[in-house]
């Protein structure tokens, strides 16, 4: 029945049978309502009760990861690094579990009290008024009934009073009851919308709420944590489940294509520039040979038909990634790099191989010109960068992966080679011996947290692509030998020098100082890179000095870093400035200092001189001579005190 919104109050004495009619719609209205804001009550209470098991499961996950390093598998030994990725695993879940447990408690709250008190207030007020309103119907109908059949022929007076009062009591109550069900259903009306929209709007708060509280707790060190795991994942399982696939691959220019059988063109299957290659042994298959990214996120496994073509195919995707084509001696350059190219991957040698590998050469090999890493393919730009790869790092440079240990700080040769280190700070934040920390006077103070990538030694520390070739060959090593882990440590920058320290033990690991960071530099592409050239006395003598490049991994915070360092070392070289001009303004002054005591002392000699005149001309007086006819020359003081006397004597004379 369109347009009627409402019950008319005002018919329930009359009740007519269009008001019936009416009253039959509503009652029926109410059912289906009634019906379906059960079926929502019971949606939602599913929603209620998934939330509150998820996030029970959620806690007990944190807890069992939080367990897992005081398990004792029989065929596992301790993994650090597993466990420390397990408890990190943890703490992010356990965050995750406190935001479910919020979530529950908002959609406890603000979607299943409303709909609740719809359902247990309004809708069983309906059912109650409609029982009670059929009752009084009834009863009506009852005492109508009876006033209906009293006899005409034999009136009783008192019998029909108790009728006609029947009549109207029940037809009272009838009344009454009846508005108070019209009202509750005009009311239903309204209300149906509201208990609608309301534990909608709950849910969908709560639900916004969440997420908001999900994106502060993920982070994008936390992306980068997930992504780290994921690409090592990816590695280890790619080593397990390989398949094999014969293809033609050629290369274009920096871009290795492969193309299947019945292709008609081939497709990119990996960007080679600035990538390493190397020969691997592979699931006892010959002649194989890995392709790792610069990136170190991708590699591909390929498998020559022979021996020569293995050799070729190193030789060419290694004078490709080194953009050796793009010189101007490309054959005398490839010559050279080639053998070292098809040896790439060779034992990790002894600490005594390392330390005499670090000491310099004797002869430095001839510069040759090759393209800079950062032109593009087929440039023809004028700005190309004279300096030959073996004019930023030498060949087969040993690659330091690890820290050294504070341990080793009494064996001299491993801390001039890798930076003076192993000085530990007491964790008390007491001064032992009574002594004063370098860095505590410094101005500048700004930690960063940083993991250590790889460290190795360079023959030029005047160029900004040291630092990327650097971080080219440490990433595609680290790559190439599945090297993942990596040491974290806080970066201390101070005007005085740059610390690594253990963020556990506060023992600082390395120390760099800083007069010696000759050159510094973030990644071009990737910011969460950066490293810096360490000049430091490779031998004895103090004229031989080497260069040790240092790569680290930040959280975005490369350029911020090589910032801190350039301000650390400007403060430096103000203070250093200021400290000359103090020393200079010292020195003046101790001059004019000296000048002022030599003007004084010419003074007091003038005087004394004047005062040794003064008594000469005194003593040339006539005076009484000795009875030896001698005279006694008298000190100033002394000479006054004899004028006294003799005055005094010439007074009792003449008295």
């Amino acid at each position: 029945m369109p347009g009627i919104d409402k019950l008319p109050i005002e018919e329930t004495l009359e009740d007519s049978p269009q008001t019936r009619s009416l009253l039959g719609v509503f009652e029926e209205d109410a059912t289906a309502i009634s019906n379906y804001m059960n079926q929502l009550y019971q949606a939602m209470h599913r929603i209620y009760d998934a939330q509150n098991e998820l996030s029970a499961a959620t806690h007990l996950t944190s807890k069992l990861l939080k367990e897992y390093e005081k398990q004792r598998f029989p065929l596992g030994g301790d993994d650090e690094v597993m466990s420390s990725t397990l408890q990190q695993f943890s703490k992010v879940i356990d965050e995750l579990s406190s935001c479910h447990a919020v979530l529950s408690t908002q959609l406890a709250d603000a979607m299943m009290f409303p709909i609740t008190q719809f359902k247990e207030r309004d809708l069983k007020e309906i059912l109650t008024l409609k029982e009670v309103f059929q009752i009084a119907s009834n009863d009506h109908d009852a005492a109508i009934n009876r006033y209906s059949r009293l006899s005409k022929k034999r009136e009783n007076d008192k019998v029909k009073y108790e009728v006609t009062e029947d009549v109207y009591t029940s037809r009272k109550k009838q009344h009454q009851t009846m508005m108070h069900y019209f009202c509750a259903l005009n009311t239903l009306q309204y209300k149906k919308k509201i208990a609608l929209l309301e534990p909608l709007l709950g849910y969908m708060q709560a639900q916004i709420s969440f997420f908001k509280m999900g994106s502060e707790n993920l982070n994008d060190q936390l992306e980068e944590f997930l992504t780290n795991i994921g690409t090592s994942v990816q590695n280890k399982t790619g080593l397990v489940s390989s398949t094999w696939d014969r293809q033609f691959y050629f290369t274009q220019g920096g871009n290795l294509m492969s193309q299947a059988r019945g292709d008609v063109a081939g497709g990119l299957a990996m960007d080679i520039d600035n990538c390493s290659v190397m020969a691997v042994d592979c699931e006892d298959r010959r002649y194989c040979f890995q392709i790792t990214s610069f990136d170190g996120k991708k590699s591909s496994i390929l498998q020559a038909e022979s021996k020569k073509d293995h050799e070729e195919w190193i030789c060419t995707i290694n004078n490709i990634s080194k953009q050796i084509y793009l010189s101007e001696n490309p054959e005398e350059i490839a010559a050279r790099v080639n053998q070292s190219a098809l040896e790439a991957v060779t034992p990790s040698p002894s600490f005594q191989q390392r330390h005499e590998s670090l000491r310099p050469a004797a002869q430095s090999r001839p510069l040759t010109a090759r393209t800079s890493s950062s032109g593009s393919l087929g440039s023809e730009s004028t700005n190309l960068a004279a300096l030959s790869l073996d004019s930023l790092v030498a060949p087969d440079t040993p690659i330091q992966f690890d820290i050294i240990s504070p341990v080793c700080e009494d064996q001299p040769g491993q801390a001039k080679a890798f930076g003076q280190g192993g000085r530990r700070t007491n964790p008390f934040g007491e001064s032992g011996g009574g002594t004063k920390s370098e860095t505590e006077d410094s101005i500048l103070h700004q930690l960063f947290i940083v993991r250590f990538l790889g460290s190795m030694e360079v023959k030029s520390d005047d160029n900004p692509d040291v630092v990327y070739e650097t971080m080219r060959q440490i990433l595609a090593a680290r790559a190439i030998h599945n090297i993942f882990r990596m040491t974290e440590s806080h970066l201390l920058v101070t005007c005085d020098c740059l610390k690594l320290i253990d963020p556990q033990t506060q023992v600082t690991r390395l120390t760099f100082p800083l007069p010696s960071v000759v050159l510094y530099a973030t990644h071009q592409e990737n910011k969460r890179l950066f490293g810096f050239v360490l000049r430091t006395s490779g031998g004895r003598s103090e004229s031989n000095l080497s260069s040790v490049c240092y790569i680290f991994e930040s959280n975005n915070e490369g350029e911020k870093i090589c910032d801190s360092v350039g301000l650390a070392k400007q403060i430096a070289l103000h203070a250093e400035l200021d400290r000359r001009a103090s020393e200079k303004q010292k020195e003046i002054e101790r001059v004019k200092e000296k000048q002022q005591k030599e003007l004084s002392k010419q003074k007091q000699i003038e005087k004394d001189l004047e005062e040794q005149s003064r008594l000469i001309a005194a003593s040339s007086r006539p005076n009484q001579a000795s009875s030896e006819g001698q005279f006694v020359v008298l000190s100033s003081s002394q000479s006054e005190e004899s004028d006294l006397g003799e005055e005094g004597k010439k007074r009792e004379s003449e008295a």
